[in-house]
C-alpha cells in the first residue's frame, strides 16, 4: 500500500497554489531541488506520476488525490489547533465552496449568512455540472454540483430541486411567438444563454423540437444580468422559480404554460469532520429547505 508522508503531499499541494517548482520552494522556505527530490519520492511512493510537468503544471488522477488529502490535512491541523490552543486574535478557518450562479443568487447565501462569524468563505462560482472537477483537485472543500454519484472521498447528500422555467416578457411574446411557440418560431426567437457551459435553453429546445434548432444566442455570464436581460426583451431565457417569485406579476411570462426543467442538486464536501466545515454544510442543508417540493 502506498504511503503519503505528510510533507510531500503539501509540497505537491504548494507547486500547484504557486503554479511552478521554484514559487513553491519560496513559499516552503525550500530549495527547487528540495522541492523536485520530494515530488520525485512521492512518485516513487505511489507508483506513478502525480503532475504533468508542462506550463502550468497539471495534476494527474493520482495527483489529485494526493492534493485532496494535502488540503484535508491542512484543514485538520487547524481545527486541532484551534481545539488545542483557541485563537484569541479572532482569525477563523477559510472553506472555499462551489457554487453555481443561480443558488448564490436565489438561496444559498442566506444560509451561509448565519456562518459568517465562525469561518471565512470563498466562494467560487461555476455551473452546477462542472463543479466537482475543483473538488476533485482539491481546490475546493464542497460544491453544490447536479451529479449525486460522490466523487472519491467525498459524501454526497441530496438538497432539493431547482425549477426553470422558460419566460420572455409579454411584448416580446407577441413579436415572436404570434401563433404559438412553434418549431419555427423557436428556430428563430433569440435565446439568452449564461455561457457556453449553460444547456438549459437547448434542453427545453430538445423537449420541444427532435431536430436541432440554432436560434439567435445573446450570451449573458451574470446572474442578475442574465435575468435583466430576459426582462428588457434581449431574448427568452430559462429562469429559476426562486427568481421569477422576486419579480412583479406580469413583468415575464411563461411561454407554454406548464413547461418546466428539474435540476436535482446535491452537496458533496470531503468525507472527513472538522467544526469549520460541519457548520458550513449545516448552513447549506438548512437553506436548501427552499428547494424542497
Amino acid at each position: 500500500m502506498a504511503t503519503v508522508q505528510p510533507a510531500q503531499a503539501l509540497t505537491l499541494a504548494a507547486i500547484m497554489t504557486e503554479g511552478t517548482f521554484d514559487a513553491a520552494a519560496q513559499r516552503l522556505r525550500l530549495t527547487p531541488s528540495a522541492v523536485s527530490q520530494r515530488v520525485r519520492a512521492l512518485e516513487m511512493a505511489v507508483g506513478r506520476p502525480v503532475l504533468q510537468r508542462v506550463r502550468p503544471v497539471e495534476l494527474t488522477p493520482a495527483g489529485e488525490a494526493v492534493v485532496r488529502f494535502a488540503r484535508q490535512l491542512e484543514l485538520l491541523s487547524r481545527d486541532l489547533s484551534d481545539q488545542l490552543e483557541p485563537k484569541s486574535d479572532g482569525s477563523t478557518p477559510r472553506i472555499t465552496l462551489v457554487l453555481n450562479s443561480d443558488s448564490l443568487h436565489t438561496w444559498a447565501l442566506r444560509g451561509l449568512s448565519r456562518v459568517a462569524e465562525h469561518v471565512q468563505l470563498t466562494i467560487l462560482r461555476e455551473d452546477q455540472d462542472h463543479s466537482l472537477d475543483l473538488v476533485r483537485r482539491g481546490s475546493a472543500h464542497g460544491a453544490v454540483t447536479a451529479t449525486a454519484t460522490p466523487v472519491p472521498g467525498c459524501t454526497s447528500r441530496p438538497l432539493g430541486v431547482m425549477r426553470y422555467r422558460p419566460v420572455c416578457t409579454p411584448t416580446f411574446a407577441d413579436r415572436w411567438f404570434p401563433d404559438g411557440v412553434t418549431g419555427t418560431a423557436l428556430a428563430a426567437a433569440p435565446v439568452v444563454v449564461y455561457d457556453e457551459k449553460d444547456d438549459l435553453q437547448d434542453r427545453y429546445l430538445r423537449r420541444r423540437r427532435r431536430t436541432a434548432l440554432h436560434p439567435p444566442r445573446h450570451y449573458v455570464p451574470a446572474t442578475h444580468e442574465f435575468g435583466r436581460a430576459v426582462q428588457l426583451g434581449l431574448g427568452w431565457g430559462m429562469l429559476p422559480e426562486l427568481q421569477l417569485a422576486q419579480l412583479e406579476p406580469g413583468t415575464l411570462i411563461p411561454m407554454t404554460p406548464s413547461a418546466h426543467l428539474d435540476v436535482p442538486l446535491y452537496w458533496q464536501q470531503w468525507r472527513l469532520t472538522t467544526a469549520a466545515l460541519d457548520h458550513v454544510a449545516a448552513a447549506i442543508i438548512d437553506a436548501a429547505h427552499a428547494l424542497q417540493r
